[in-house]
């Protein structure tokens, strides 16, 4: 059994870090307010975008495009969304598994991370990581998106690349968060619901086609995007504040446990001492 004095420290150390958990749990609960209403705002644009372009692309068939061609190397280009910090339950390990554990072939691929703790997952597991942008998961903004998009975009144009995929945490809730991987490049075109009455209507192009298109799919491409970066903090901070909420909670218990086995340890120490004092004074006595 375990001494007084250990038990002692043990709790005292619990303690500690459950202050620090706790600390880590209100700060998130206050960073979770503003980037929840931030991605409510923005989620229904986002959704819009990702509906209204991928159906117009679907009636633009038989365009030669470059961002409609078909791929011409199996490489893939995966922009993958994680946070830079820890302590945030399986909010990075879900989303490195949906790309280690899915139909995307390991050599095929060609990692963009977003956050620290995706970098390192995945330069771990020996994939290829093309390039590392911790710092826009920390403040999101749209024209760092773009600027991160327009390189993924030159190498699927200069043949680096024949499919671009994003994967990211889709904010459900405060307490549900969804790993979510979509194909962004190119359209496949057999998954896009259309009305029965315009799947036959095909679109029409001022000036033409070919500018239109070089003006809207960077943008699509963009604003996808920046949506997953405002979920993805948004759902960061969810599964971190959930993760530190579980630790205290713990912390608690454990704590409940060790004044329990410290009070039995006293109880027994001074047991001990009062029947040493009453052996004492018997053999005094004869």
């Amino acid at each position: 059994m375990a001494s007084m004095r250990d038990i002692k420290r043990r709790k005292s150390s619990i303690q500690s870090t459950q202050q620090i958990t706790n600390a880590m749990k209100l700060v998130s609960t206050v960073k979770l307010q503003k980037a929840r209403s931030r991605a409510e705002q923005t989620n229904p644009y986002f959704n819009y975008m990702y509906k209204t372009v991928a159906s117009m692309l679907a009636r633009s068939q038989n365009i030669d495009h470059k961002y409609l061609k078909e791929p011409e190397t199996n490489k893939k280009g995966v922009v993958v969304i994680t946070s830079n910090r820890g302590l945030a339950g399986g909010y990075n390990s879900n989303i490195v598994k949906l790309v280690a554990d899915g139909k995307l072939k390991k050599e095929d691929l060609e990692i963009y991370a977003v956050g620290n703790k995706g970098a390192e997952a995945f330069q771990r597991r020996g994939y290829s990581v093309k390039e590392s942008v911790p710092d826009l998961i920390e403040s999101p903004s749209y024209d760092e998106a773009a600027g991160l998009c327009s390189r993924v975009l030159e190498a699927y144009e200069n043949g680096e690349i024949g499919e671009i995929y994003l994967v990211y945490t889709h904010f459900k809730n405060t307490v549900s968060q969804v790993p979510t991987m979509i194909k962004l490049l190119p359209v496949d075109v057999s998954e896009i619901e259309v009305d029965e009455g315009d799947s036959e209507i095909r679109m029409n192009y001022e000036p033409n086609e070919i500018e239109a298109l070089d003006m809207i799919i960077p943008k699509y491409v963009t604003s996808l995007l920046y949506g997953a970066l405002v979920e993805a903090v948004a759902s960061e901070n969810g599964a971190r504040m959930t993760a530190m909420d579980s630790a205290t909670s713990n912390a608690e218990d454990i704590i409940s446990d060790l004044s329990l086995k410290y009070n039995r340890a006293r109880q027994s120490s001074i047991t001990q001492e009062l029947t040493e004092i009453i052996a004492g004074a018997n053999a005094v006595e004869q």
